[in-house]
């Protein structure tokens, strides 16, 4: 598989190791590199890359550059090294940003509460020494053991997502879209399913676990990244003529 890498994929795949090696070294990187809602004093512009190259563990990142590898390219030879790159970090982008629009939504929603409770969010924020980042692994763990909606607060401040998965869903979606005949192979699911039957039923169960937050996984960062990959390639293909 590997020897078939095409350039921007097998350089994609060696910094996100490079990264996770670095991550595992030094902790702290989590804290820096990872995307954090614009609300958190943990934001920083920068994570609306580096969060791209940050992953949870060893089977996340796998999964990702297991999958990036064998989709990726095809597509960089189809596309060409600038629209792959382009796809590719635009369908990152992308599910960062409908992620945040969800995570906003319910983050608006606590905070009208608690301001028709009459509680102060700002000694809720600094009460858990969120602003001087001073949460050990414990008190994090403590925190997000309960459920009462002042906690449910906290817990959205220090809250962060990492992973390639919403730039991975954009390129499995442009690949489903350019070769929708196209027979993939899934874990759980022991016989090929064409690729314009598989990416919906993806959507579809990516929705309805987002809806319902399950997993504590970033169901609808993976929705973005997919909806991103599909209508860049819908565009390309309409301007073909027009575009080098």
């Amino acid at each position: 598989m590997f020897q078939q890498l095409t350039p921007i994929t097998k350089n994609i795949i060696i910094l996100n190791v490079i990264v996770f090696v670095l991550a595992y070294l030094f902790p702290q990187m989590n804290t820096y590199l990872a995307a954090y809602f614009p609300t958190s004093p943990n934001f920083h512009s920068w994570q609306i890359i580096t969060h791209m190259f940050m992953h949870g563990g060893f089977m996340h990142i796998a999964f990702n550059m297991l999958t990036l590898a064998s989709f990726g390219p095809v597509l960089e030879r189809f596309l060409g090294d600038k629209k792959f790159l382009i796809l590719y970090f635009l369908s990152g982008f992308g599910a960062l940003a409908l992620n945040l629009i969800w995570e906003g939504y319910q983050i608006n929603q606590i905070v009208q509460y608690l301001n028709s409770t009459n509680v102060d969010i700002s000694s809720l924020r600094d009460g858990a020494d969120i602003i001087k980042n001073n949460l050990t692994d414990s008190d994090i763990n403590a925190l997000f053991m309960r459920q009462d909606i002042e906690s449910i607060f906290q817990q959205s401040l220090i809250s962060r997502m990492v992973g390639a998965s919403g730039a991975i869903f954009g390129v499995v979606a442009a690949f489903a879209t350019l070769y929708p005949n196209a027979e993939m192979m899934i874990m759980f699911i022991p016989f090929p399913i064409k690729a314009k039957v598989l990416l919906p039923i993806v959507i579809i169960g990516s929705i309805f676990l987002g809806f319902n937050n399950y997993g504590g996984i970033a169901h609808f960062a993976h929705i973005g990244g997919a909806l991103v990959g599909f209508l860049l390639v819908k565009y390309w293909g309409r301007n073909r003529y027009r575009i080098n």
